[in-house]
């Protein structure tokens, strides 16, 4: 069996920044195994497959330890990928998700802008097991759908973090987002994943749909800047509309190839 796959740097114009995904074009579904099997070789914090059916493109992203419910640069890489590669025509293209429901993805000029649901947000108590993985400590947390959100005094803060993985894969989420005010932008972040095989993951386009509404109210705003300020960092636009949030980002083609099974 030979399939065809893309690399593409999600959220940045040019290559080597923003976040790399594999994109793997189906015309059926393999086996999970084979799925997750491919995903753990490409060894990138997702591998997004898609499989077109009628006028919606069914979507499923893996990173290399397992499964996920959503993921926001891997889905902006399809679009890329559908966009300048596979001939789609028309300048909307609608995503089901089997995890997350629909999905849409339009392009404006140079830019892709994907349509998410908001995630479900509640304000927690700090604990001792959230705060030992951190130096300096965070001073607020949230709770979304599978990650927590630990807030931060300050973007040097963020960018300057001390952070011990192993402690951070013994809690009971997804993974841990840590957030501040930005300096130049409206808040920046960076995202931790050791328990799903992503140690830092560039930029998590689905860590957004929880922080947009957390930095919509404390800044007053529901149009937002943000910078991921992972070693590559990326750059998003957020814009919170009802129970949406509309992100905004690049992406750039790095690797086209094949693969043998």
């Amino acid at each position: 069996m030979e399939l065809k796959i893309y690399q593409v740097d999600a959220f940045s114009e040019k290559v080597f920044r923003g976040n790399p995904a594999a994109v793997v074009p189906l015309t059926q579904w393999l086996e999970d195994e084979i799925l997750q099997k491919i995903a753990l070789e490409n060894n990138l914090s997702e591998t997004a497959f898609y499989v077109i059916d009628g006028d919606r493109v069914i979507l499923r992203w893996f990173t290399p330890g397992t499964e996920v419910d959503l993921c926001g640069h891997a889905t902006l890489a399809i679009a890329h990928v559908l966009f300048e590669h596979e001939g789609f025509e028309g300048e909307e293209i609608t995503f089901l998700s089997p995890r997350s429901g629909i999905l849409k993805v339009k392009k404006e000029g140079s830019q892709l802008v994907m349509d998410f649901p908001l995630d479900t947000i509640q304000e927690i108590e700090l604990t001792d097991l959230m705060t030992n993985p951190f130096s300096p400590k965070p001073f607020q947390a949230f709770k979304g759908k599978t990650d927590y959100i630990l807030l931060f005094e300050n973007e040097s803060q963020i960018r300057n973090l001390d952070f011990d993985l192993a402690q951070i894969a013994t809690l009971p989420v997804r993974g841990v987002i840590v957030t501040s005010k930005g300096d130049h932008v409206d808040f920046v972040s960076r995202f931790f994943g050791p328990k799903v095989g992503v140690p830092e993951d560039p930029v998590t386009g689905s860590a957004h749909t929880s922080l947009t509404p957390i930095w919509a109210e404390k800044l007053g705003k529901n149009e937002l800047t943000a910078v991921q300020v992972s070693p590559r960092e990326g750059k998003l636009g957020c814009k919170l509309v009802g129970d949406r949030v509309i992100l905004t980002g690049n992406a750039v083609t790095f690797l086209i190839g094949r693969i043998f099974i």
